[in-house]
């Protein structure tokens, strides 16, 4: 668990295990990592205590009291509970110092925290300290097995990661509620790897509700939970539950030298960050043609915004406003669903899609290309059929222009070079322009405008109106494509 001053005494003496702790903190070291020097090996004399079951287990009927709503929702979140444990190389600051071993001023510390999976193909959220720098992430599942993990996709800035382990059967997720509705004073559960001890148990309230929290000079959290609930070295990364056995949030830190002050992430903003991690992941490696948008809950839905021209899914007859029911075998009913589905596809895979559109279910095939393999051949068609070299601009700065001018664009290209003589010239496009679409289809990548210029509809069409940017201005003027000679200028 990340420890945290908040407001450190001035003038008094810390006590040693105090100082001790942020030593460790100072090296980018959490307070999961430190306390693992001592107890590493605890966890591997751990057994899980209840097996998972497909269905919730009920429990043995009875009369008696002690089967209370606490002991249901531990016993219903646990099974997508993990335990995470590795080892990194840091600089020693002293010498001597109990743990770890190396010289030359390096030593290795083991670490540990918890997880919680939230794909049956073994997708689990945790803390990015948890992971941080961890070559070997091994992970004790609640059966008892161990396995290891690969860390997929991480936020720094907001102590996030995804990791994927290495599983070959389907695994319990963890059950998700929501953090928009909570109260002060509501029961709250935590579970984690503490001190080493897997599934610890420990309950409390909601302290209070939208805590900004500095951590040093270069990362505080923000709109944290503040519960009252044991939090204990190791258990970064693990659910903080519901008293339905819900997770709305993700146990983040404790107040050094306090009692009963610890901090989660909500919930939805984990879900909202994760979802954007995810997203970009696939953007690296897979160009699907589509932009969805859809909310942080359960129920909000995707829907689709946007479909390539050059897409197969605009061949196969995906349209805007088609609202995403499932991908393959998963159901969607948010935009994490759609994100983890999509993480599943590979290129050239005729992934099954199902949309609703007009309260009717349409089953179709979405094939995504391989993004790497994109480019040269599009930026030759936007060469000889317009006049113009161009790259798609970064989405930081596509999200910075939209914001100064208001505009809905995913994506744009930046004109790198203008031919003499061209379409591009003649329409007065210069280099540093921003492409932002041709007739009704935007321009975020040059795979988009390939397919523009491949289009029937551009091809029998006497003028296509285009958009630029210059200077934060939007600028537009008119192609005459269909009517030139497309072979003259290669």
């Amino acid at each position: 668990m990340r420890p945290i001053q908040i407001s450190p005494a001035i003038g008094r003496r810390r006590r040693k295990t105090q100082r001790w702790y942020s030593r460790f903190a100072k090296y980018g070291l959490t307070f999961s990592i430190a306390s693992a020097i001592c107890v590493a090996d605890v966890s591997a004399q751990q057994s899980a205590l209840t097996s998972f079951e497909s269905s919730v287990p009920v429990g043995r009927v009875s009369d008696s009291n002690r089967e209370t709503p606490t002991v249901l929702a531990v016993r219903r979140a646990s099974p997508a509970v993990v335990n995470l444990h590795g080892q990194k190389t840091v600089r020693s600051t002293a010498a001597g110092m109990a743990g770890g071993t190396g010289d030359g001023g390096f030593k290795h510390v083991n670490g540990m925290g918890t997880g919680v999976i939230i794909d049956p193909a073994g997708y689990v959220i945790t803390n990015y300290h948890v992971v941080e720098d961890v070559d070997n992430i091994r992970v004790t599942l609640h059966d008892g097995s161990v396995t290891t993990a690969r860390l997929i996709a991480s936020r720094p800035r907001n102590d996030l990661a995804l990791v994927k382990i290495s599983t070959d059967q389907p695994l319990p997720t963890i059950p998700r509620g929501t953090s928009s509705d909570l109260m002060v004073g509501e029961s709250v559960i935590a579970i984690g790897n503490a001190y080493g001890y897997v599934h610890t148990c420990t309950q409390g309230i909601v302290s209070a509700l939208h805590r900004d929290v500095p951590v040093n000079d270069t990362q505080d959290y923000q709109d944290l939970i503040q519960i009252s609930a044991g939090i204990n070295p190791g258990n970064s990364g693990g659910p903080l539950l519901n008293i339905d056995g819900e997770i709305i949030g993700v146990n983040v830190a404790v107040r050094v030298g306090a009692q009963q002050i610890a901090f989660a992430i909500p919930i939805d903003q984990v879900v909202d960050i994760v979802t954007s991690m995810i997203e970009e992941h696939n953007a690296t490696r897979l160009d699907t043609g589509l932009s969805t948008q859809g909310g942080p809950r359960d129920g909000d839905g995707v829907t689709i915004t946007h479909v390539s021209a050059s897409s197969s899914a605009a061949r196969d007859g995906l349209k805007p406003g088609d609202r995403v029911v499932r991908v393959g075998a998963r159901s969607v009913d948010d935009r994490l669903d759609y994100s983890l589905a999509m993480l599943h596809a590979r290129p050239g895979q005729n992934l099954p899609i199902e949309v609703e559109r007009d309260g009717q279910a349409i089953q179709l095939a979405l094939a995504a290309s391989n993004r790497s393999q994109q480019g040269q051949g599009s930026s030759d068609a936007a060469w000889s059929v317009i006049g113009i070299r161009a790259k798609p601009i970064s989405q930081s700065a596509m999200n910075r222009l939209n914001a100064r001018m208001r505009t809905p664009y995913r994506g744009g290209l930046m004109i790198t070079s203008v031919r003499t003589g061209s379409e591009a010239a003649e329409q007065g496009i210069q280099v540093g322009d921003v492409l932002l679409g041709i007739h009704n289809w935007q321009t975020a990548s040059l795979s988009d405008l390939a397919g523009i210029l491949d289009h029937p509809d551009i091809k029998k069409g006497p003028k296509a109106k285009f958009y630029i940017v210059r200077r934060e201005q939007t600028l537009y003027g008119h192609f005459q494509l269909a009517a030139r000679d497309q072979t003259q200028h290669h």
